[in-house]
């Protein structure tokens, strides 16, 4: 039987893509979220001294790794109760998430549940395994039948951050069901108000919310965004050691195996926060000035409190916000990619240099 995947929304764009292209001044692509900033010296050292990888290395991390991810949970996740077999790195998150529902067992009559507004690869992890998506923020509506809840804290697009009660609720929802619940926290790095990191994002693994209870419950990370390691595909998981211990067995037999070079570089970069605080006065900056003349130009950002995205509105239709745009040579995602149409809402990228960032505000600031 073939898979009833979700269409791949990008191919929409394309010919927005081509209107952007087309300015003479040429394209500002602000659609996609995938880091234009150089890996820090110092990770690039680890991973060149670590190239002699001859041998296959564990599904489940080098000891040291784990250890550095544990140690990592608690210095800027507030949750200190981790140890090795709480944790498991992982190709990037994408496949993991993709791939969950799969690990779980998870099929035909069961139900995944998703943010209203939400990262595709949810529903597509979903679709793999043959189970229902349902789209809901509210716990009260999650039907018996659910295995597996998806949240998203800062989320994607949208930028929203949970609360240490509302993923309280989340948890105890997902436990009065027997399902598992798995929160991407991806961009938790990356929050915009006078504080940051777990002060400002908590952890659904944080005590306060789970009281050390890790029992049916996932935390996945990525360093793709905090330290521009998008194209090393590091990411991790914690939580229930069971869990944890599944996943590891069905991995093994898959041969999802992390490059030992690639977890060493990951040791380093969960080790040094500097370069983590530089990235994010970058991001800090970029979005401070393209927030600015997005309201200039007649846009509203609603919430967007962490993330690498400006979640905006014209109070139009999001397709032609997204034409109106493309004609200034900006390119950005409608928001009907990330939740049911129809949408007023675009997905701006924070992720251009910083020359690009200027000229999409000179381009913006002509249109007020």
């Amino acid at each position: 039987m073939p898979l009833q995947l979700p269409d791949w929304p990008w191919d929409a764009l394309e010919p927005y893509a081509a209107r952007a292209k087309a300015h003479p001044d040429g394209v500002i692509d602000l659609s996609v979220g995938s880091p234009v900033d150089p890996t820090p010296e110092l990770i690039r050292e680890s991973l060149a001294a670590a190239t002699d990888a001859h041998a296959y290395p564990q599904t489940v991390g080098s000891p040291a790794l784990r250890e550095a991810i544990v140690e990592w949970f608690a210095r800027r996740r507030s949750v200190d109760d981790l140890t090795a077999k709480n944790v498991l790195p992982t190709i990037g998150s994408k496949e993991f998430i993709a791939g969950l529902a799969l690990g779980l067992g998870i099929g035909e009559g069961d139900v995944v549940v998703q943010p209203e507004l939400a990262y595709p690869t949810y529903a597509v992890g979903a679709a793999l395994a043959g189970a229902t998506v349902v789209s809901s923020d509210d716990p009260s509506e999650w039907p018996e039948n659910t295995k597996l809840v998806w949240i998203n804290s800062p989320g994607n697009p949208n930028g929203r951050i949970l609360g240490v009660e509302q993923l309280r609720a989340a948890v105890a929802r997902a436990r009065e069901l027997g399902a598992v619940i798995a929160s991407d926290e991806c961009y938790a790095e990356l929050a915009w108000g006078e504080q940051y990191g777990s002060a400002a994002t908590p952890s659904i693994l944080d005590p306060r919310v789970i009281g050390g209870d890790r029992r049916s419950v996932l935390c996945v990370y990525s360093l793709s965004k905090q330290s521009n390691l998008a194209g090393y595909r590091a990411g991790f998981v914690a939580g229930c050691s069971d869990l944890i211990a599944q996943l590891t067995t069905v991995r093994k037999h898959l041969g999802t195996l992390p490059p030992a070079p690639i977890q060493a570089a990951m040791i380093t970069a969960l080790g040094d926060e500097e370069h983590v605080r530089q990235q994010r006065e970058r991001y800090r900056s970029r979005r401070d000035r393209l927030r600015t003349a997005l309201e200039g130009a007649g846009f509203r950002i609603d919430e967007s409190e962490g993330g690498l995205y400006l979640w905006a509105t014209a109070g139009e239709d999001a397709w032609t916000s997204v034409g109106r745009l493309a004609d200034l040579g900006i390119l950005v995602v409608p928001g009907t990619f990330y939740g049911v149409a129809p949408s007023e809402h675009v997905r701006v990228a924070l992720t251009a240099t910083d020359a690009a960032i200027d000229a999409a505000v000179s381009r913006l600031s002509a249109t007020a």
